[in-house]
């Protein structure tokens, strides 16, 4: 389909405001997309006519939502391409999903003689948790450099797997910094052929809504969404496994809803996901989640990252090629999603939001939760412009208007 991208950001109310008078341009999806009218509703179904428990009721209005609450993991499982709905755990995001693993897999399997390989890329998100998991349980932790191309370096990755001790690889699929696009197929064949029994968890928060993923095709363990980056709302996400491996795992939450029985003597657990969800769960999130699966699906994937990938091309041309500019990432947009990090000389990262801002543009500055890749850049910030599908090439010229007037501000 072509992208009728005016008729696109209708969909978004937030999108409708104008910043001073002028057009808002929010280029900050990589840490939130924009929410469309069609999940809002989604969302109001459950608080206006569906509002009740899911799981354990039995009158109508309860399995009614239960019903829907269960469609939206179906709905999920068939978006990402996962082998079974059994297989997808709702969690409140990326981060619980990972810590989940962290807690219920590494700590309880791994110890002292055993390694996790991690990247220099990664968000703190898919950093922590292994490096707290190791403090704990005398696990290594290995670090994959990057190159002086944004791109992960393949031969030291292959030294660090060399002794076969890995036993858990964990990375990004795309760099929320460098918007730098990981060869997974490549990088886990690596993981595998140096131990077959390595278990693979990848962060897929910067992917999945940008590019068209079949975790099934990818053969990984483990793999972390969040909601709040594809369309959907805030406080889902999920950990998409292989149901065998959720079955191996004890539960990282304990309490209501994830037990089969409860005993003075002994606790009998769920059976997968249900093991993972104690409590009530997001019911109204997950209906707002199943939407925004929907209004991707209806765009189409290979549609979306075709978009996003003329997007990418032009911006980052034109930031390359603007006076005082410095963009961290690969140019080629082949390579690389629409986070796009960068410098202005003489300026701040947070006095330039401060300035863009001024001129109706919303980007994101600081260290956007990736210390480790901060100091490897040698810088403590960066701005980033993220884009996505409501975003045009009309979006550019207040960016850069917005940077030229910084520079000529503070640059003196």
């Amino acid at each position: 389909m072509t992208f009728d991208v005016a008729t696109i950001r209708k969909q978004y109310p937030t999108l409708q405001q104008e910043v001073d008078g002028r057009r808002l341009v929010y280029l900050d999806s990589a840490a939130s997309s924009q929410t469309p009218e069609a999940v809002l509703d989604a969302m109001d179904v459950y608080y206006r006519r569906l509002r009740a428990n899911v799981e354990r009721g039995v009158y109508r209005l309860s399995e009614e939502a239960t019903g829907r609450y269960e469609a939206a993991r179906a709905r999920l499982a068939r978006f990402v391409g996962a082998p079974s709905p059994d297989g997808v755990v709702f969690t409140r995001n990326v981060t619980e999903a990972i810590n989940l693993v962290a807690y219920s897999w590494v700590r309880r399997r791994l110890g002292p003689g055993d390694a996790v390989l991690t990247t220099a890329m990664e968000h703190h998100a898919n950093f922590v948790p292994w490096w707290h998991a190791a403090q704990d349980t005398g696990v290594e932790l290995r670090i994959v450099p990057v190159r002086e191309d944004f791109h992960l370096d393949v031969e030291a990755m292959e030294a660090l797997l060399a002794d076969g001790k890995v036993r858990f690889l964990a990375l990004g699929h795309v760099s929320n910094v460098l918007g730098t696009i990981n060869p997974l197929r490549e990088l886990i064949a690596l993981a595998r052929a140096a131990n077959p029994e390595v278990v693979v968890l990848v962060d897929g928060a910067q992917a999945v809504p940008h590019l068209p993923v079949d975790v099934a095709a990818l053969d990984v363990d483990f793999y972390g969404i969040t909601g709040h980056k594809m369309l959907g709302p805030t406080g889902i996400g999920a950990l998409i496994a292989k149901p065998e491996r959720l079955e191996q795992m004890p539960p990282f939450l304990t309490g209501g809803s994830m037990i089969l029985d409860v005993s003075a003597e002994q606790v009998v657990w769920n059976h997968p996901p249900h093991r993972f969800e104690a409590g009530t769960p997001m019911i109204a999130e997950a209906f707002g989640l199943h939407a925004a699966c929907d209004v991707l699906d209806e765009l189409g994937m290979h549609e979306v990252r075709a978009h996003e990938r003329g997007l990418v091309a032009t911006f980052v041309d034109a930031l390359v090629a603007a006076d005082g500019v410095t963009v961290y990432g690969p140019t080629d947009p082949d390579q690389r999603s629409g986070a796009i990090s960068f410098a202005v000389d003489g300026v701040h990262p947070h006095d330039l939001g401060a300035m863009l801002d001024s001129y109706g543009v919303c980007i994101r500055v600081g260290h956007h939760c990736a210390k480790p890749l901060m100091r490897w850049l040698g810088v403590n910030a960066t701005a980033r412009a993220s884009l996505y599908v409501y975003n045009d090439v009309d979006d550019l010229a207040p960016l850069l208007e917005g940077i030229e007037a910084a520079r000529r501000f503070f640059a003196r």
